[in-house]
């Protein structure tokens, strides 16, 4: 496949992954909001990540990647990427508590919302290029005559 062609083809995959990680994270973010109430906000962030996570792998790696079921292999991995992800979130509106105590939730929305985006390109970069990444499958008859040509041989 030639350079625009390939360009293409992961231009369309990230359309296809940012659309569906905005509309799994909008969601994780309502029930994050809602979830905050109830418990601690580092709880109720671990929740909605594991969810959402799990949502999220099997979306990308069928609609966005076109790879089919991610597999137990394909989740974990996944969850590895989210779980510093979920670091860095974390991190992001606990420095913003400690910056600016009592800030509403609008700001701490845009916080976690914003670090959410940059976490989302590396998940990209990782699942595209590594986890779903594809390749090139072996033609089962093409190894079989390989091996019968291989035995005529000797």
């Amino acid at each position: 496949m030639d350079g625009l062609g390939r360009m293409r083809r992961h231009a369309a995959a990230f359309g296809r992954f940012a659309g569906l990680g905005s509309a799994v994270t909008l969601g994780a973010s309502a029930a994050l909001v809602l979830l905050s109430r109830w418990m601690p906000w580092p709880a109720a962030n671990a929740l909605t990540t594991v969810v959402s996570t799990v949502v999220a792998t099997e979306l990308h790696a069928r609609v966005a990647f076109g790879h089919g079921r991610p597999g137990l292999s394909g989740h974990l991995k996944s969850a590895a990427t989210t779980a510093l992800g979920w670091l860095v979130t974390s991190a992001a509106v606990g420095a913003l508590a400690a910056v600016r105590p009592g800030s509403g939730i609008v700001l701490q929305q845009t916080v976690y919302l914003s670090a959410t985006a940059l976490v989302g390109i590396g998940r990209y970069l990782v699942l595209r290029l590594g986890v779903f990444a594809r390749r090139p499958r072996a033609d089962r008859r093409t190894w079989a005559a390989a091996r019968e040509a291989q035995a005529v041989a000797a």
